[in-house]
């Protein structure tokens, strides 16, 4: 079976990476050929969130849409058509229409993120609002056959639209992501974490906790992917660097404690559908975790064995303060948290699931 897919990001974005990339060798053992058309390439998405490269953005976001079009003698020959978040990053769905509709291709849709819920990028503001098209994901929705999620709170918004939902996590190699060969312990501790320039005002909204921890606990911090050139935090010694795809993995093996705060009163519902990614990602390296439990980090790993949840800063002071001064539970639960990560998030388990959403299709 030829799958066709059209994403909207080339293999560094972690959607495309792990939702995509990483399945084309297993699909193929089953039978399935996975093609990945991404929208933007690769030095498009470096430049995408630099303000001051916006001329040339625009002028290659143009390009990418007509190189998109390209992309339906493709679509044409392929048995399944998948959808990764969107065929194009602005405008009317237009070419899952013309896919779904005109060519009668059966349409897979994935989404790992709540993008049916209205949200102002943090980089382009309004404009970006005015160049999304209203209700595109509910359009693409209703003409999937299958809408793969990446979370529960996903899955169930999906399902009221009246589609077919299948919730498939991302997750990693595990033969990859792995702990260091020999137990490190590290002094001081080394707090971290690993995201994005549009996810850093979650860690700021900790900042104040870990000030304060800093008057009573010696560690380090530990930011990479912020998108800041500086990150300053009273009391507190900061690594601050860019993120790199070659370093990813080495980036959350260096760490001892890592940090997943989700402050679901900045972006409302879309924290809410947020897949709990990072949390599979430092379980599979042996590392615990202190998450906020919204979206699909309330689902993942277990509360008290692989990780520690807090909501006020109370309770993030609190469970930071047992996992700084406890180094044996540190690694007891790092242990347990790579273990639950091969028992329930393996590569192989997902592919199945991908496989038979991908079938479904084709049989509707």
């Amino acid at each position: 079976m030829k799958v066709l897919d059209l994403a909207s990001y080339p293999v560094e974005a972690a959607a495309t990476r792990f939702r995509l990339q990483q399945f084309v060798a297993p699909l193929a053992a089953r039978g399935i050929t996975l093609s990945i058309k991404p929208f933007l390439n690769s030095q498009q998405f470096a430049e995408l969130y630099s303000q001051k490269s916006w001329p040339r953005t625009a002028l290659g976001l143009l390009r990418s849409a007509l190189r998109r079009l390209t992309d339906l003698e493709a679509a044409r020959q392929a048995d399944v058509i998948f959808v990764q978040r969107e065929a194009m990053m602005f405008g009317p769905p237009l070419i899952e229409w013309w896919s779904a509709r005109a060519l009668r291709r059966p349409m897979v849709l994935d989404l790992d993120d709540a993008t049916y819920v209205s949200y102002t990028s943090p980089t382009y503001g309004g404009l970006g609002r005015a160049l999304k098209w209203f209700r595109k994901t509910d359009d693409l929705i209703n003409w999937a056959q299958v809408v793969t999620c990446g979370n529960r709170g996903i899955a169930e918004y999906v399902s009221a639209q009246g589609a077919t939902a299948r919730i498939i996590p991302t997750v990693v190699d595990t033969d990859i992501f792995k702990p260091v060969s020999a137990a490190v312990i590290r002094d001081p501790p080394v707090l971290g974490w690993i995201g994005t320039h549009s996810t850093f005002p979650y860690l700021e909204s900790i900042f104040p906790v870990l000030s304060d921890l800093a008057q009573s606990h010696r560690f380090r911090l530990k930011v990479v992917g912020a998108g800041q050139q500086k990150v300053s935090i009273p009391g507190v010694e900061v690594a601050n660097s860019n993120w790199q795809m070659d370093r990813e993995v080495a980036d959350f093996q260096s760490i001892d404690i890592g940090l997943y705060p989700i402050d679901a009163s900045l972006y409302a519902g879309w924290a809410a559908g947020k897949s709990g990614f990072k949390a599979v990602q430092y379980m599979a390296v042996g590392v615990p975790y202190v998450a906020t439990p919204v979206g699909g980090s309330a689902e993942i790993g277990e509360e008290g064995t692989t990780h520690l949840f807090a909501t006020s800063n109370d309770e993030w002071h609190d469970a930071l303060d047992k996992l700084l001064a406890d180094t044996d539970r540190r690694q007891a639960m790092g242990n347990a948290g790579r273990l639950h990560v091969l028992e329930h998030y393996g590569v192989e388990a997902q592919a199945d699931k991908l496989a038979e959403a991908l079938q479904e299709a084709a049989r509707k």
